[in-house]
Protein backbone atom coordinates (compact mmCIF):
# COMPACT_ATOMS: atom_id res chain seq x y z
CA UNK A 1 0.00 0.00 0.00
CA UNK A 2 2.02 3.46 -0.98
CA UNK A 3 1.40 6.12 1.35
CA UNK A 4 0.45 9.16 0.82
CA UNK A 5 3.59 10.88 0.33
CA UNK A 6 3.77 8.58 -2.49
CA UNK A 7 -0.15 9.15 -3.69
CA UNK A 8 0.60 13.15 -3.49
CA UNK A 9 3.60 12.87 -5.56
CA UNK A 10 1.43 11.99 -8.79
CA UNK A 11 -0.91 14.53 -8.87
CA UNK A 12 1.97 17.01 -7.79
CA UNK A 13 4.06 15.52 -10.84
CA UNK A 14 0.94 15.78 -13.57
CA UNK A 15 0.84 19.22 -12.67
CA UNK A 16 4.42 20.14 -13.24
CA UNK A 17 4.67 18.29 -16.39
CA UNK A 18 1.22 20.40 -17.26
CA UNK A 19 3.49 23.56 -16.37
CA UNK A 20 6.85 22.27 -18.48
CA UNK A 21 4.65 21.61 -21.50
CA UNK A 22 3.36 25.00 -21.52
CA UNK A 23 6.45 26.97 -21.63
CA UNK A 24 8.56 24.02 -23.67
CA UNK A 25 5.62 24.57 -26.13
CA UNK A 26 6.31 28.57 -26.64
CA UNK A 27 10.33 28.27 -26.54
CA UNK A 28 11.30 31.61 -28.95
CA UNK A 29 8.33 33.23 -26.63
CA UNK A 30 9.65 31.75 -23.10
CA UNK A 31 13.57 32.89 -24.20
CA UNK A 32 12.61 36.14 -25.34
CA UNK A 33 10.94 37.25 -21.89
CA UNK A 34 13.64 35.97 -19.74
CA UNK A 35 16.12 37.89 -22.45
CA UNK A 36 14.07 41.26 -21.68
CA UNK A 37 14.02 39.95 -18.06
CA UNK A 38 17.61 39.70 -17.93
CA UNK A 39 18.39 42.97 -19.29
CA UNK A 40 15.72 45.24 -17.60
CA UNK A 41 16.88 43.90 -13.75
CA UNK A 42 20.21 44.30 -15.03
CA UNK A 43 20.09 47.52 -16.40
CA UNK A 44 21.57 49.76 -13.38
CA UNK A 45 24.32 47.42 -12.22
CA UNK A 46 27.62 47.93 -13.09
CA UNK A 47 28.39 45.72 -15.94
CA UNK A 48 24.92 46.86 -17.15
CA UNK A 49 25.95 50.30 -17.38
CA UNK A 50 29.46 49.38 -18.62
CA UNK A 51 27.32 48.07 -21.43
CA UNK A 52 24.68 50.11 -22.41
CA UNK A 53 21.94 47.74 -21.05
CA UNK A 54 19.85 50.70 -21.03
CA UNK A 55 20.25 50.71 -25.50
CA UNK A 56 19.23 47.20 -25.50
CA UNK A 57 16.06 46.21 -27.59
CA UNK A 58 17.00 43.15 -29.45
CA UNK A 59 19.22 40.47 -29.32
CA UNK A 60 21.71 42.10 -32.30
CA UNK A 61 22.15 44.87 -29.63
CA UNK A 62 23.33 42.52 -27.48
CA UNK A 63 26.21 41.13 -29.17
CA UNK A 64 27.09 44.62 -29.94
CA UNK A 65 27.37 45.36 -26.89
CA UNK A 66 28.34 41.91 -24.86
CA UNK A 67 31.15 40.27 -25.89
CA UNK A 68 31.82 36.21 -25.13
CA UNK A 69 33.57 35.76 -22.29
CA UNK A 70 35.49 33.10 -20.16
CA UNK A 71 35.79 33.16 -16.40
CA UNK A 72 38.95 34.96 -16.70
CA UNK A 73 37.66 37.76 -18.79
CA UNK A 74 34.89 38.67 -16.49
CA UNK A 75 37.38 38.00 -13.68
CA UNK A 76 37.47 41.77 -12.85
CA UNK A 77 34.25 42.14 -12.33
CA UNK A 78 33.78 38.69 -10.27
CA UNK A 79 36.89 39.70 -7.50
CA UNK A 80 34.39 43.42 -6.50
CA UNK A 81 31.84 41.00 -6.26
CA UNK A 82 33.77 38.80 -4.13
CA UNK A 83 35.04 41.37 -2.02
CA UNK A 84 32.11 42.22 -0.98
CA UNK A 85 31.08 44.93 -3.29
CA UNK A 86 26.68 44.78 -4.41
CA UNK A 87 25.05 45.81 -7.70
CA UNK A 88 28.19 44.78 -9.70
CA UNK A 89 26.81 41.74 -12.34
CA UNK A 90 23.46 41.20 -10.78
CA UNK A 91 21.37 42.98 -8.87
CA UNK A 92 22.56 43.72 -4.69
CA UNK A 93 24.73 40.79 -3.48
CA UNK A 94 25.03 37.42 -4.15
CA UNK A 95 23.92 34.68 -1.41
CA UNK A 96 26.38 31.75 -2.10
CA UNK A 97 29.57 31.59 -4.11
CA UNK A 98 29.60 28.14 -5.85
CA UNK A 99 33.73 27.48 -5.58
CA UNK A 100 35.43 25.33 -8.19
CA UNK A 101 38.51 24.56 -9.38
CA UNK A 102 39.99 27.14 -11.83
CA UNK A 103 42.24 26.06 -14.75
CA UNK A 104 44.84 29.21 -14.81
CA UNK A 105 43.95 30.75 -11.53
CA UNK A 106 43.52 28.69 -8.99
CA UNK A 107 39.54 28.98 -7.35
CA UNK A 108 36.79 30.29 -9.71
CA UNK A 109 33.62 31.75 -7.58
CA UNK A 110 30.82 31.39 -9.15
CA UNK A 111 27.81 33.50 -8.12
CA UNK A 112 24.49 32.05 -7.00
CA UNK A 113 21.79 34.80 -6.40
CA UNK A 114 18.21 34.75 -4.52
CA UNK A 115 17.14 34.70 -8.36
CA UNK A 116 19.16 32.01 -9.09
CA UNK A 117 19.19 29.58 -6.22
CA UNK A 118 15.51 28.12 -6.99
CA UNK A 119 16.06 27.28 -10.58
CA UNK A 120 18.58 24.77 -9.51
CA UNK A 121 16.47 23.38 -6.47
CA UNK A 122 13.45 23.66 -8.85
CA UNK A 123 14.99 21.49 -11.94
CA UNK A 124 16.83 18.45 -9.77
CA UNK A 125 12.48 17.91 -8.29
CA UNK A 126 10.91 18.63 -11.35
CA UNK A 127 13.04 15.61 -13.06
CA UNK A 128 12.11 13.22 -10.70
CA UNK A 129 8.43 14.71 -11.19
CA UNK A 130 8.58 14.40 -14.57
CA UNK A 131 9.24 10.44 -14.13
CA UNK A 132 6.57 9.86 -12.14
CA UNK A 133 4.15 11.27 -14.41
CA UNK A 134 5.79 9.32 -16.73
CA UNK A 135 6.26 5.77 -15.11
CA UNK A 136 3.20 6.01 -12.74
CA UNK A 137 5.96 4.64 -10.63
CA UNK A 138 6.31 6.47 -6.96
CA UNK A 139 6.53 3.98 -4.53
CA UNK A 140 10.44 5.26 -4.31
CA UNK A 141 9.64 8.05 -2.15
CA UNK A 142 9.06 6.06 0.84
CA UNK A 143 12.26 4.49 0.64
CA UNK A 144 15.66 5.77 1.50
CA UNK A 145 17.92 8.06 -1.40
CA UNK A 146 21.19 8.87 -1.65
CA UNK A 147 22.85 11.56 -3.03
CA UNK A 148 26.87 11.05 -2.82
CA UNK A 149 27.85 14.87 -2.91
CA UNK A 150 30.46 17.05 -1.70
CA UNK A 151 30.84 18.30 2.19
CA UNK A 152 27.57 20.69 2.93
CA UNK A 153 30.09 22.78 4.92
CA UNK A 154 30.09 26.34 4.44
CA UNK A 155 32.80 28.90 4.65
CA UNK A 156 32.20 33.29 4.58
CA UNK A 157 33.77 35.49 2.18
CA UNK A 158 32.70 39.07 2.83
CA UNK A 159 29.38 38.08 4.41
CA UNK A 160 28.74 36.09 1.56
CA UNK A 161 28.76 31.88 1.97
CA UNK A 162 30.64 29.72 -0.68
CA UNK A 163 31.35 26.15 -1.14
CA UNK A 164 31.11 23.42 -3.74
CA UNK A 165 27.65 23.58 -5.39
CA UNK A 166 26.39 20.00 -4.31
CA UNK A 167 27.57 21.35 -0.34
CA UNK A 168 25.04 24.47 -1.25
CA UNK A 169 22.29 22.20 -3.19
CA UNK A 170 22.27 19.92 0.08
CA UNK A 171 20.92 22.66 2.45
CA UNK A 172 17.76 22.96 -0.24
CA UNK A 173 16.44 19.42 0.06
CA UNK A 174 12.67 19.67 1.11
CA UNK A 175 11.66 18.89 4.87
CA UNK A 176 9.38 16.18 3.59
CA UNK A 177 12.40 13.99 1.85
CA UNK A 178 14.66 15.05 5.13
CA UNK A 179 13.82 11.72 6.99
CA UNK A 180 14.52 9.48 3.72
CA UNK A 181 18.04 11.19 2.91
CA UNK A 182 21.23 10.02 3.22
CA UNK A 183 23.77 9.55 4.55
CA UNK A 184 24.10 11.80 8.07
CA UNK A 185 25.00 14.97 8.29
CA UNK A 186 28.06 13.96 9.90
CA UNK A 187 29.39 11.91 7.51
CA UNK A 188 28.14 14.23 4.72
CA UNK A 189 31.01 16.77 6.46
CA UNK A 190 33.77 14.08 6.20
CA UNK A 191 36.21 15.53 3.34
CA UNK A 192 38.27 12.82 2.82
CA UNK A 193 36.39 11.18 -0.15
CA UNK A 194 37.77 7.86 0.60
CA UNK A 195 37.01 7.94 4.14
CA UNK A 196 33.49 9.30 3.56
CA UNK A 197 32.37 6.06 0.72
CA UNK A 198 33.53 3.92 3.93
CA UNK A 199 31.48 5.44 6.38
CA UNK A 200 28.22 6.09 4.04
CA UNK A 201 28.35 2.36 3.26
CA UNK A 202 28.28 1.58 6.47
CA UNK A 203 25.19 3.74 6.83
CA UNK A 204 23.52 2.99 4.04
CA UNK A 205 23.94 -1.49 3.85
CA UNK A 206 20.85 -2.18 6.22
CA UNK A 207 18.86 0.61 5.01
CA UNK A 208 15.82 0.50 2.18
CA UNK A 209 17.84 2.28 -0.67
CA UNK A 210 15.13 3.11 -3.70
CA UNK A 211 17.52 5.97 -5.35
CA UNK A 212 20.98 6.75 -5.65
CA UNK A 213 22.23 9.61 -7.24
CA UNK A 214 25.72 10.93 -7.73
CA UNK A 215 28.48 11.22 -10.84
CA UNK A 216 28.84 7.21 -12.30
CA UNK A 217 32.54 6.79 -11.51
CA UNK A 218 32.32 7.84 -7.58
CA UNK A 219 28.94 5.83 -7.22
CA UNK A 220 31.58 2.79 -8.93
CA UNK A 221 33.46 3.26 -5.94
CA UNK A 222 30.29 3.24 -3.47
CA UNK A 223 29.11 -0.37 -5.62
CA UNK A 224 32.41 -1.95 -5.16
CA UNK A 225 32.78 -1.38 -1.86
CA UNK A 226 29.44 -2.21 -0.70
CA UNK A 227 29.82 -5.66 -2.98
CA UNK A 228 33.70 -6.45 -0.97
CA UNK A 229 31.86 -6.27 2.49
CA UNK A 230 29.00 -8.23 1.25
CA UNK A 231 29.64 -10.30 -1.17
CA UNK A 232 25.96 -9.43 -2.63
CA UNK A 233 25.50 -7.60 -5.40
CA UNK A 234 23.80 -4.18 -5.38
CA UNK A 235 20.32 -5.07 -6.28
CA UNK A 236 20.32 -7.95 -3.95
CA UNK A 237 21.88 -5.50 -1.20
CA UNK A 238 18.72 -3.02 -2.21
CA UNK A 239 15.91 -4.63 -3.22
CA UNK A 240 13.82 -1.74 -4.18
CA UNK A 241 16.63 0.15 -5.28
CA UNK A 242 15.12 0.98 -8.90
CA UNK A 243 15.93 4.60 -9.55
CA UNK A 244 19.63 6.23 -10.43
CA UNK A 245 19.85 9.56 -11.19
CA UNK A 246 23.40 10.61 -12.42
CA UNK A 247 24.98 13.61 -14.09
CA UNK A 248 28.50 15.48 -14.93
CA UNK A 249 29.49 12.47 -17.31
CA UNK A 250 27.75 10.50 -20.28
CA UNK A 251 26.30 7.35 -18.73
CA UNK A 252 26.86 4.85 -21.65
CA UNK A 253 30.57 3.91 -20.87
CA UNK A 254 29.93 3.14 -17.32
CA UNK A 255 26.12 0.80 -18.21
CA UNK A 256 27.83 -2.39 -19.09
CA UNK A 257 29.46 -2.25 -15.39
CA UNK A 258 26.98 -1.04 -13.46
CA UNK A 259 24.58 -3.02 -14.87
CA UNK A 260 26.80 -5.76 -13.74
CA UNK A 261 27.20 -4.29 -10.40
CA UNK A 262 23.64 -4.12 -9.42
CA UNK A 263 22.62 -7.39 -10.81
CA UNK A 264 19.86 -5.84 -12.91
CA UNK A 265 18.45 -3.25 -15.15
CA UNK A 266 17.13 0.03 -13.01
CA UNK A 267 15.74 2.96 -14.97
CA UNK A 268 18.23 6.34 -14.40
CA UNK A 269 17.40 9.71 -15.25
CA UNK A 270 20.49 12.21 -16.54
CA UNK A 271 21.02 15.66 -15.11
CA UNK A 272 23.17 18.80 -16.63
CA UNK A 273 23.78 20.50 -13.41
CA UNK A 274 26.80 23.06 -12.74
CA UNK A 275 27.47 25.78 -10.72
CA UNK A 276 26.48 28.12 -13.71
CA UNK A 277 22.91 27.23 -13.67
CA UNK A 278 20.88 23.90 -14.12
CA UNK A 279 20.66 23.84 -17.88
CA UNK A 280 18.77 20.39 -18.42
CA UNK A 281 17.35 17.08 -17.51
CA UNK A 282 15.98 13.86 -19.09
CA UNK A 283 12.10 14.31 -19.33
CA UNK A 284 11.84 10.99 -21.12
CA UNK A 285 13.09 7.68 -20.86
CA UNK A 286 12.59 6.57 -24.38
CA UNK A 287 14.19 9.96 -25.47
CA UNK A 288 17.52 10.80 -26.20
CA UNK A 289 18.69 13.92 -24.91
CA UNK A 290 18.06 16.16 -21.90
CA UNK A 291 15.26 18.88 -21.84
CA UNK A 292 17.03 22.17 -22.26
CA UNK A 293 15.57 24.83 -19.09
CA UNK A 294 14.09 27.48 -21.26
CA UNK A 295 12.41 29.44 -18.19
CA UNK A 296 14.62 29.22 -14.99
CA UNK A 297 16.52 32.66 -15.74
CA UNK A 298 19.42 31.49 -18.29
CA UNK A 299 19.23 32.98 -21.65
CA UNK A 300 21.37 30.44 -24.28
CA UNK A 301 23.51 31.46 -26.95
CA UNK A 302 24.73 28.70 -29.76
CA UNK A 303 28.29 29.01 -31.75
CA UNK A 304 29.72 26.14 -33.74
CA UNK A 305 32.51 24.61 -31.99
CA UNK A 306 34.27 24.27 -35.52
CA UNK A 307 34.68 28.20 -36.04
CA UNK A 308 34.26 29.29 -32.07
CA UNK A 309 38.35 30.09 -32.05
CA UNK A 310 37.64 32.60 -35.27
CA UNK A 311 37.90 36.27 -34.46
CA UNK A 312 34.05 37.05 -34.77
CA UNK A 313 32.38 33.60 -34.53
CA UNK A 314 28.76 33.77 -35.62
CA UNK A 315 26.03 33.78 -32.58
CA UNK A 316 22.55 32.03 -32.88
CA UNK A 317 19.53 31.45 -30.39
CA UNK A 318 17.79 28.50 -30.05
CA UNK A 319 15.46 29.88 -32.90
CA UNK A 320 18.53 28.81 -35.32
CA UNK A 321 20.27 26.16 -33.89
CA UNK A 322 20.43 22.41 -36.26
CA UNK A 323 20.14 18.87 -35.01
CA UNK A 324 23.62 17.22 -34.95
CA UNK A 325 25.95 20.17 -35.12
CA UNK A 326 28.37 20.46 -32.23
CA UNK A 327 27.93 24.08 -30.40
CA UNK A 328 29.30 25.98 -27.94
CA UNK A 329 26.82 26.71 -25.14
CA UNK A 330 26.75 30.22 -24.05
CA UNK A 331 24.56 31.74 -21.14
CA UNK A 332 23.75 34.58 -19.94
CA UNK A 333 22.07 34.40 -16.29
CA UNK A 334 19.91 35.86 -13.30
CA UNK A 335 23.32 35.01 -11.24
CA UNK A 336 24.85 37.88 -13.00
CA UNK A 337 26.68 35.69 -15.70
CA UNK A 338 26.96 37.62 -19.53
CA UNK A 339 27.58 35.52 -22.54
CA UNK A 340 29.66 33.26 -20.60
CA UNK A 341 31.56 30.53 -22.04
CA UNK A 342 30.88 27.61 -19.79
CA UNK A 343 33.08 25.37 -21.89
CA UNK A 344 30.93 22.73 -22.82
CA UNK A 345 29.58 21.70 -26.07
CA UNK A 346 26.50 20.20 -27.13
CA UNK A 347 24.05 19.02 -29.54
CA UNK A 348 20.58 19.18 -30.10
CA UNK A 349 18.72 15.62 -30.64
CA UNK A 350 15.55 17.17 -30.99
CA UNK A 351 13.90 20.71 -31.67
CA UNK A 352 10.54 20.48 -30.16
CA UNK A 353 10.97 20.11 -27.83
CA UNK A 354 14.92 21.15 -27.18
CA UNK A 355 16.71 18.47 -26.06
CA UNK A 356 20.32 18.55 -25.95
CA UNK A 357 23.42 16.16 -25.03
CA UNK A 358 26.56 17.21 -23.79
CA UNK A 359 29.30 16.52 -26.62
CA UNK A 360 32.39 17.18 -24.66
CA UNK A 361 34.33 20.46 -23.93
CA UNK A 362 35.38 23.14 -26.37
CA UNK A 363 39.04 23.03 -24.70
CA UNK A 364 38.94 18.72 -24.26
CA UNK A 365 39.96 17.56 -27.95
CA UNK A 366 41.98 15.97 -30.14
CA UNK A 367 43.23 18.00 -32.99
CA UNK A 368 47.22 17.93 -32.47
CA UNK A 369 47.00 17.25 -36.47
CA UNK A 370 43.63 18.58 -37.40
CA UNK A 371 41.55 15.50 -36.22
CA UNK A 372 39.07 17.94 -34.36
CA UNK A 373 38.04 14.81 -32.47
CA UNK A 374 35.32 15.19 -29.45
CA UNK A 375 34.40 13.46 -26.32
CA UNK A 376 31.07 12.62 -27.79
CA UNK A 377 32.69 10.94 -30.87
CA UNK A 378 35.09 8.73 -28.39
CA UNK A 379 32.15 7.68 -26.06
CA UNK A 380 30.51 6.45 -28.62
CA UNK A 381 33.53 4.18 -30.39
CA UNK A 382 33.83 2.93 -26.65
CA UNK A 383 30.17 2.31 -26.94
CA UNK A 384 29.93 0.33 -30.23
CA UNK A 385 32.91 -1.31 -29.66
CA UNK A 386 32.12 -2.89 -26.32
CA UNK A 387 28.37 -3.78 -27.27
CA UNK A 388 27.22 -6.87 -26.98
CA UNK A 389 30.27 -8.33 -25.81
CA UNK A 390 31.40 -8.97 -22.14
CA UNK A 391 33.95 -6.38 -22.37
CA UNK A 392 33.50 -3.95 -19.08
CA UNK A 393 35.43 -0.13 -18.47
CA UNK A 394 35.76 1.34 -15.37
CA UNK A 395 37.47 4.53 -17.08
CA UNK A 396 39.48 5.78 -19.99
CA UNK A 397 40.95 8.58 -21.29
CA UNK A 398 42.74 9.60 -24.88
CA UNK A 399 45.87 11.74 -25.98
CA UNK A 400 47.68 12.32 -28.75
CA UNK A 401 51.36 10.47 -29.01
CA UNK A 402 52.93 12.94 -31.32
CA UNK A 403 56.74 11.81 -30.73
CA UNK A 404 56.66 7.69 -30.59
CA UNK A 405 59.73 6.02 -30.48
CA UNK A 406 59.12 4.39 -33.50
CA UNK A 407 56.56 4.75 -36.56
CA UNK A 408 53.49 7.14 -37.07
CA UNK A 409 52.36 9.29 -34.45
CA UNK A 410 48.23 7.78 -32.67
CA UNK A 411 46.03 8.43 -30.60
CA UNK A 412 46.59 6.55 -27.60
CA UNK A 413 43.74 5.11 -25.09
CA UNK A 414 44.37 4.67 -21.41
CA UNK A 415 42.00 2.36 -20.65
CA UNK A 416 41.07 0.40 -16.78
CA UNK A 417 39.42 -2.57 -17.51
CA UNK A 418 36.71 -4.36 -15.48
CA UNK A 419 36.90 -7.36 -18.13
CA UNK A 420 39.21 -7.43 -20.94
CA UNK A 421 38.53 -7.98 -24.41
CA UNK A 422 38.82 -11.65 -25.40
CA UNK A 423 40.59 -10.62 -28.69
CA UNK A 424 42.26 -7.12 -28.26
CA UNK A 425 43.05 -7.12 -32.00
CA UNK A 426 39.25 -6.79 -32.62
CA UNK A 427 38.26 -4.74 -29.77
CA UNK A 428 41.02 -2.24 -31.62
CA UNK A 429 39.84 -2.47 -35.10
CA UNK A 430 35.80 -2.14 -33.50
CA UNK A 431 37.15 1.21 -31.62
CA UNK A 432 38.99 2.66 -34.94
CA UNK A 433 36.51 1.86 -36.96
CA UNK A 434 33.89 3.44 -35.61
CA UNK A 435 35.77 6.59 -34.93
CA UNK A 436 36.45 6.88 -38.84
CA UNK A 437 33.02 6.46 -39.44
CA UNK A 438 32.35 9.24 -37.08
CA UNK A 439 35.29 11.71 -37.94
CA UNK A 440 35.96 12.55 -41.56
CA UNK A 441 38.91 14.28 -40.36
CA UNK A 442 40.38 11.63 -38.44
CA UNK A 443 39.75 9.14 -41.63
CA UNK A 444 41.51 11.32 -43.90
CA UNK A 445 44.72 11.50 -41.49
CA UNK A 446 44.88 7.52 -41.36
CA UNK A 447 44.39 7.61 -45.12
CA UNK A 448 46.63 9.75 -45.97
CA UNK A 449 49.51 8.48 -43.23
CA UNK A 450 49.76 11.48 -41.44
CA UNK A 451 48.53 9.11 -38.50
CA UNK A 452 48.55 5.15 -37.48
CA UNK A 453 45.53 3.91 -36.18
CA UNK A 454 44.81 4.16 -32.52
CA UNK A 455 46.48 2.00 -29.59
CA UNK A 456 45.78 0.65 -26.21
CA UNK A 457 47.73 1.21 -23.15
CA UNK A 458 45.97 -0.61 -20.05
CA UNK A 459 46.30 1.06 -16.72
CA UNK A 460 45.64 -1.14 -13.57
CA UNK A 461 43.17 -1.39 -11.00
CA UNK A 462 42.05 1.95 -9.55
CA UNK A 463 44.72 3.79 -11.56
CA UNK A 464 42.60 6.55 -12.45
CA UNK A 465 41.47 6.94 -8.65
CA UNK A 466 45.05 6.96 -7.75
CA UNK A 467 45.53 9.52 -10.35
CA UNK A 468 42.69 11.87 -9.10
CA UNK A 469 43.51 11.35 -5.50
CA UNK A 470 47.23 12.57 -6.80
CA UNK A 471 46.43 15.80 -7.71
CA UNK A 472 43.51 16.38 -4.43
CA UNK A 473 40.52 15.59 -6.95
CA UNK A 474 39.04 12.67 -5.58
CA UNK A 475 35.62 12.21 -5.40
CA UNK A 476 32.78 15.07 -5.77
CA UNK A 477 31.88 16.31 -9.01
CA UNK A 478 35.43 16.22 -10.05
CA UNK A 479 35.67 13.63 -12.86
CA UNK A 480 38.35 12.10 -15.59
CA UNK A 481 38.26 14.66 -19.14
CA UNK A 482 37.63 11.96 -22.10
CA UNK A 483 40.24 13.83 -24.38
CA UNK A 484 43.42 15.95 -23.78
CA UNK A 485 45.17 17.60 -26.80
CA UNK A 486 48.36 17.33 -24.44
CA UNK A 487 50.08 14.66 -22.71
CA UNK A 488 49.86 16.00 -18.97
CA UNK A 489 47.44 13.21 -17.94
CA UNK A 490 49.23 10.33 -19.89
CA UNK A 491 52.58 11.36 -18.27
CA UNK A 492 51.06 11.43 -15.27
CA UNK A 493 49.48 7.85 -15.71
CA UNK A 494 52.43 6.51 -16.88
CA UNK A 495 54.19 7.57 -13.39
CA UNK A 496 51.17 6.10 -11.59
CA UNK A 497 51.01 2.81 -12.70
CA UNK A 498 50.76 1.18 -16.07
CA UNK A 499 50.59 -2.22 -17.00
CA UNK A 500 52.78 -2.05 -20.06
Amino acid sequence: MPSVKAALSKPFAKYIARRIKKWASKPIETQERVFQNLISEAKYTVFGKDHNFNEIRTYEDFISRVPIRDYEELKPYVERVVAGEKDILWKGKPIYFAKTSGTTSGSKYIPITKESMPTHVEAARNSILMYINETGNSKFVDGKMIFLQGSPILEEKNGIKLGRLSGIVAHYVPKYLQKNRMPSLKTNCIEDWETKVDAIVDETINKDMTIISGIPSWVQMYFEKLIEKTDKKVGDIFANFNLFIFGGVNYEPYRAKFENLIGRKVDSIELYPASEGFFAFQDKQDEKGMLLQLSSGIFYEFVEADHFFEERPKRITIKDVKLGVNYVMIISTTAGLWSYNIGDTVEFTSLNPYRVIVSGRIKHFISAFGEHVIGKEVEQALKEATQNTSIAVNEFTVAPQINPKEGLPYHEWFIEFEKEPKNEIEFVQKLEQSLQSQNSYYLDLIKGKVLTPLKITKIKKDGFKNYMKSIGKLGGQNKIPRLSNDRKIADNMYELQLTK
